[in-house]
């Protein structure tokens, strides 16, 4: 028996295999990840290619002899994840959902199973962390299923090969990969080659039976999904669940998608019967925006084809230290650094002694250049106590001489902002003539930093 087992070193990063433990990897130049491991010295059955098991020769087909229907894709009935999907669930296709213990992922997907059972789908709920009573638990929480939903509460791979290529379902779901693990290999379920032989015999079942699979990963303490990298490289979609889970919101976002874009997010919240989608993002994330504050004001950031209304809270103060402090929750830090030194630099708002303290209310993480103007308008009033307006909504990305510069689909923006109630528009210049007519909202179009202090400070609010 040990003469059929060796050990090598997997990097934990991207799997590359060595006989020797290394301090970089040479293949992604990560330090400190590989690990060490006993494998079989046998040939995976999960390894090679589907020509190969069945004694055939493989040929290539013509691109234009492939058809496709016009029912390609399956709709899971919520309607947040098929916006994060692309459209859909594509029949073969292999998606992992990763996200923090206790996020919602296993509920999110008894909930898709739900919805394509109910619509006539066969589904088969494979777990190896919970039991069959544990699961029903759970959905009995959601709602009523049907039986066209089965369980199993498997760990063994070839096992759980062998029932997917005997019931044949439309969609397998299998919570997670973590704990399924390949009898020929001797290394520990969750270990890297674990991991990746699992993954792969699992895009095999994808690929050849033409069955949806979703996989559940966990996730380090740095938020990335734990095992090898390659593993966001086999699938055809990555998916991460967002979110503080003792708050009640939960953000999908895809990180990867073969299928679709990967702008879209979907945002749901958590309530005692299962996740809940939020038809209107930007109404959520506005709920309890004190009224007459400074410090305080709405910008306007996309997230693939939705524009999302978030609160720009800033909070300036005389620091008692010899270096002031600094922080910002749900935007970049350095991005407001930089701000802050554009206000220094080019407006004059002594900055250099204050504490800073930028907040994206809601838990929400924005990125996007567009909500440059929202923060520095935000320091600007909190600086200076003045309250901006309740009724005012700002936009546009701020370069380091000061100048509000462009960003994309400035009129779907404003649009958003007149739905919610908002009757002012703070917008770059260069967003004129993409603009054209728009009632019921004014806009205040500025060109540089400058010309949008001047306003605020012209036009205050009411404490």
């Amino acid at each position: 028996m040990l003469k059929n087992r060796k050990t090598v070193y997997f990097c934990q990063e991207c799997g590359y295999e060595s006989s020797k433990w290394m301090g970089q990897c040479p293949a992604c130049k990560a330090w400190n990840t590989f690990v060490e491991e006993t494998v079989s010295a046998k040939k995976s059955s999960g390894a090679g290619s589907a020509a190969g098991k069945t004694g055939g020769r493989a040929e290539p087909l013509k691109l234009n002899d492939i058809r496709l229907s016009e029912d390609e894709r399956i709709l899971t009935k919520i309607t947040e994840l098929d916006r994060v999907l692309g459209g859909g669930i594509v029949p073969g296709s292999l998606v992992l959902v990763g996200g923090d213990p206790g996020i919602g992922k296993s509920t999110l997907l008894l909930q898709v199973c739900r919805n394509l059972a109910l619509d006539g789908k066969s589904v088969l709920y494979i777990s190896g962390e919970e039991s069959a009573r544990q699961i029903r638990m759970r959905a009995d929480r959601i709602g009523e299923f049907n039986e066209n939903l089965q369980i199993l509460c498997e760990t063994n791979l070839e096992t759980v090969r062998e029932v997917i290529e005997r019931k044949k379902p439309d969609t397998v779901v299998v919570d997670s990969i973590q704990t399924m693990f390949h009898e020929e290999i001797s290394s520990a379920p969750g270990s890297v080659s674990q991991v990746r032989e699992s993954t792969n015999i699992l895009m095999q079942i994808a690929k050849g039976l033409g069955v949806s699979i979703f996989i559940v990963g966990h996730v380090t303490k740095e938020g990335n999904v734990a095992g090898p990298r390659v593993l966001e490289h086999m699938v055809d979609t990555v998916l991460y669940f967002e979110g503080d889970r003792h708050a009640s919101y939960r953000i999908l976002r895809a990180v990867k998608n073969r299928f679709g874009s990967t702008n879209e997010i979907g945002v749901f919240e958590m309530r005692n019967t299962g996740l809940s989608e939020v038809k209107n993002p930007s109404e959520f994330m506005l709920n309890g925006k004190p009224n007459g504050t400074s410090g305080s004001i709405v910008a306007c950031s996309m997230e693939g084809t939705r524009p999302i209304l978030v609160e720009i809270q800033a909070l300036v103060c005389q620091s008692n230290f010899g270096i002031p402090r600094r922080t910002a929750v749900g935007t970049d830090f350095n991005r407001v650094n930089l701000l802050m030194a554009v206000l220094e630099k080019k407006v004059g708002i002594h900055l250099a002694s204050c504490d800073a303290y930028v907040n994206i209310a809601g838990g929400m993480k924005m990125t996007e250049p567009a909500i440059d103007l929202g923060i520095s308008l935000a320091v600007v009033s909190s600086c200076k106590d003045i309250v901006i307006p309740d009724s005012v909504m700002a936009f546009g990305e701020v370069g380091l001489s000061g100048e509000v510069r462009a960003v994309s689909m400035a009129a779907q923006r404003v649009a958003e902002a007149r739905k919610l109630g908002f009757d002012t528009v703070i917008l770059p210049e260069v967003c004129r003539s993409s603009m054209g007519e728009q009632k019921g909202v004014k806009l205040v179009y500025v060109s540089w930093i400058q010309d949008a202090i001047r306003y605020i400070m012209n036009n205050p609010g009411k404490e």
